[in-house]
């Protein structure tokens, strides 16, 4: 069997020990966290109806099995694991129930993903509100998960333009949640991880677009505080903005990188929105320079996955940009959203161990000094992040939120055998700095969250509070994950 890898031990103490081994070995899956940091075994499901994941209930508890909810598998930690145990992959259940482009409403099965969905709507002159780095990500997780965009400064997560959803309860019965109808449940199983119920359908609100191109600005930023300067002049007047960081660089260099903005064309600026708007003007083409194919690419990125390569790459990454200066340029919403699609596989240029993925929240007021402080332990631990993606945020209303009137700092971290540990230690002293600067956790990225850490930052009483609603929602607690008992189990 699979040697569990995890980069701190689950705490199993409340899986059920005893329980009877007739599950059919065929459905035994190794599955993987997205960074690939993290695997183990499970028993592994893919209903297609309402009818199939009731079955699957009705068996874990026949067996006592706990079940884990899986969509597009894109968690960078344990969030979509359930090891040992029952895990339910939604991405079958994909069908797009209604759509009316005159108001621009769509209902969703949760297998449905933003590649579906964009697609589904884009022609009609609509895009979803809220997209992650990557279109592979499910409508049901990004719920799961509230996600945000790089517009969540102004818009928010995902979970402000859901209007409604069914869930499914594992006792089998189906409610209907939305801000007026079981508005505890409904502000509580978004963002809640799957932990209370099994989305079975959901509502969202599209955004009206006049063309299928963006107006994008690139500009250097010598530093971390001309980073945080750039963004406070530039938020009123961009629809997007997003912040790429040098994390080797150091002095007055620190926090150096580059930064994207974006708007939408206005009705009238595109002479030809029929055309842009049209599905092949979107698409990233199979080759990059018309011979090269992306699907191989991260294997030349291979050999720079290591301090020395990827400091050189961050460094002519940001001297390019400086040489150019500001740049602006129309691009498709596919092409500047979906950033992480450009390279299919780019995380196995990590190679076996993967990586994880740290991102803290914290408001503007703490925020700068914090980033300095987090740069500088990592630079000075030898652990330097490899990746870093700034961005803005403002607060929500959701009992689980990581939402805050601040900024988020997404640090990647290569994962080896003897580095695995190190990156532990370093996590915990991250989070003493973000906490002292009242920072929250995102869990759809996290793979190192303690309780003690969970229950500083989210309180006892907000915990205390999603605990009642799991055990009116789950009273049996048949809904577990990975996550799930290593933070609250």
């Amino acid at each position: 069997m699979l040697e569990e890898k995890n980069l701190y031990q689950t705490n199993n103490h409340s899986q059920k020990k005893s329980k009877p081994s007739a599950l059919p070995v065929e459905r035994q899956e190794v599955v993987n966290s997205w960074g690939g940091a993290n695997a183990n075994i499970s028993y592994v499901y893919r209903p297609t109806t309402i009818e199939g994941v009731q079955e699957v209930l009705t068996m874990a508890q026949r067996y006592g099995r706990t079940i884990g909810l899986r969509g597009g598998g894109n968690s960078y930690g344990d969030a979509a694991m359930n090891g040992e145990n029952i895990l339910l992959d939604m991405r079958r259940m994909n069908r797009i129930l209604s759509w009316n482009p005159s108001n621009g409403r769509v209902v969703t099965e949760p297998g449905v993903t933003i590649s579906q969905l964009w697609q589904y709507v884009l022609e009609d002159g609509w895009w979803p509100p809220v997209v992650t780095g990557t279109s592979k990500t499910t409508i049901g997780g990004c719920a799961a998960m509230n996600v945000h965009g790089k517009n969540a400064w102004q818009v928010g997560p995902i979970g402000d333009h859901i209007i409604s959803f069914d869930m499914l309860l594992p006792s089998g019965k189906i409610i209907t949640c939305s801000r007026n109808e079981n508005a505890d449940v409904f502000y509580a199983a978004i963002g809640g991880f799957g932990m209370l119920g099994i989305f079975t359908s959901i509502t969202l609100q599209m955004k009206r677009i006049y063309s299928g191109n963006l107006q994008v600005h690139t500009q250097a930023q010598k530093n971390l505080t001309g980073m945080f300067n750039y963004f406070n002049e530039n938020l009123e007047k961009s629809n997007y903005i997003v912040g790429w960081i040098d994390a080797f660089a150091k002095g007055d260099a620190l926090g150096r990188g580059d930064v994207h903005r974006a708007n939408y064309l206005p009705p009238g600026a595109d002479p030809e929105p029929q055309q842009s708007l049209r599905l092949e003007n979107q698409h990233l083409t199979p080759n990059m320079f018309g011979v090269l194919p992306r699907s191989i690419i991260w294997l030349g990125m291979r050999p720079f996955m290591n301090n020395f390569g990827t400091a050189l790459v961050n460094r002519g990454k940001f001297i390019t940009g400086r040489i150019g200066g500001v740049k602006s340029f129309q691009q498709s919403h596919a092409a500047f959203h979906f950033l992480l699609d450009y390279v299919p596989d780019w995380k196995n240029a990590y190679g076996s161990g993967g990586l994880i993925q740290y991102q803290p929240f914290i408001p503007k007021e703490t925020a700068h000094d914090a980033f300095k402080e987090m740069l500088r332990l990592c630079q000075r631990r030898g652990i330097i992040n490899y990746l870093t993606v700034f961005k803005r945020h403002r607060p929500d209303n959701f009992l689980m939120s990581h939402g805050l009137d601040g900024f988020s700092l997404a640090m990647d971290f290569r994962i080896t055998e003897k580095s695995r540990s190190r990156v532990a230690m370093l996590a915990r002293e991250l989070d003493e700095i973000v906490l002292a600067a009242n920072g929250r956790f995102y869990f759809a990225k996290d793979s190192t969250l303690r309780p003690e850490v969970a229950e500083a930052y989210l309180g006892k009483e907000t915990i205390a509070q999603f605990t009642t609603l799991k055990h009116r929602c789950d009273p049996n607690n048949l809904l577990e994950t990975d996550l799930w008992r290593r933070v609250f189990g």
